[in-house]
């Protein structure tokens, strides 16, 4: 059976959320305890209890939302996140640096300065705002056009757009009307959706998908195809496949690194290479490598049959 993939995830229940001093201590601290060991300010006159995780991204979000204008929303990344797009965790791509949280106020709105957070100064209608989980928010299609235009660099956006479109939040037609209508970054949104697909299944795999596609410069494969046998059994799930040559390529994460997973993994490797596919993997170190990447994409395509659609004993359907 293939390994079970969630590209959304349900918003917490357990977060905390900022109060203001209250003098009789029983909506929030009094200020004397406000100033005290127990309560951290998130924002002007807003407070948690100490103990609050505040590392998680959306209680992050949910903290920097207090601090919006009235006609603010939440947008971006954190906006994503809050539609229940689980590829946006608030971290940068070495997985460690907390990002900012982008909030949207307008073209004229201001921002205190907070390190937690970052002003976005583009036009926001009434149209695109939208309130979930007790957030001021953008609604989907705007969550992603912002996701994708504030991305680091082109690859980026590209990946940006990918785990948008996995979650659901929008479709590349869907997108593509929006940024018609406008006045900012349209064509960097437009050129994240010529290389974006709905079938990625993590940050990673877009961007070896990319390595492929750019680097390497090989023809658009398969993403997530299904592969089985003549006889209709299924084989397994190639991450990427170039059906005219009979190259897969994987990416291995972190939830890979499992006895059990790597079991599976290996036994899918095996079906794969006994109907004649070829696989080259890769795990996360090797695509900070551009060049080993490349260097092993072409040795793996090299050593690929290239059999004509009769003489294949697999068979590829491709993701819906």
């Amino acid at each position: 059976m293939p390994h079970r993939w969630e590209p959304t995830a349900p918003w917490p229940t357990d977060l905390v959320r900022p109060v203001a001093v209250d003098p009789l201590g029983v909506a929030g601290p009094t200020r004397r305890e406000a100033a005290g060991p127990y309560w951290v300010r998130t924002s002007t006159a807003r407070y948690v209890p100490a103990d609050t995780d505040r590392t998680r991204a959306e209680q992050r979000v949910l903290e920097q939302a207090e601090r919006l204008p009235p006609a603010g929303a939440v947008t971006g990344w954190a906006a994503c996140r809050v539609h229940g797009a689980a590829f946006f965790d608030g971290l940068a791509d070495d997985g460690r640096t907390r990002l900012p949280v982008p909030l949207a106020v307008g073209p004229s709105g201001r921002l205190r300065g907070d390190p937690g957070a970052t002003a976005v100064h583009h036009v926001l209608l009434p149209s695109d705002r939208a309130h979930l989980h007790g957030i001021a928010t953008v609604v989907p299609v705007r969550a992603a056009y912002d996701a994708v235009r504030l991305a680091a660099g082109p690859r980026g956006a590209v990946v940006a757009l990918d785990m948008a479109l996995a979650a659901g939040l929008t479709t590349l037609e869907q997108l593509a009307a929006y940024a018609d209508q406008q006045p900012r970054d349209r064509r960097t949104v437009l050129r994240a959706a010529g290389f974006a697909t709905p079938h990625s299944r993590s940050p990673r795999e877009s961007r070896l998908r990319l390595a492929w596609l750019l680097d390497a410069r090989l023809p658009a494969p398969l993403v997530n195809p299904t592969i089985r046998d003549r006889a209709g059994r299924f084989l397994g799930i190639a991450d990427l496949l170039d059906p005219v040559a009979g190259l897969v390529a994987e990416y291995d994460g972190a939830d890979h690194r499992t006895s059990r997973r790597q079991a599976a993994d290996l036994g899918r490797e095996d079906r794969l290479r006994r109907v004649g596919l070829e696989v080259a993997r890769f795990s996360g170190p090797d695509l900070a490598d551009r060049a080993l990447v490349v260097r092993r994409l072409l040795e793996a395509r090299a050593r690929c049959r290239f059999d004509g659609d009769l003489d294949r004993a697999w068979v590829a359907i491709a993701a819906s």
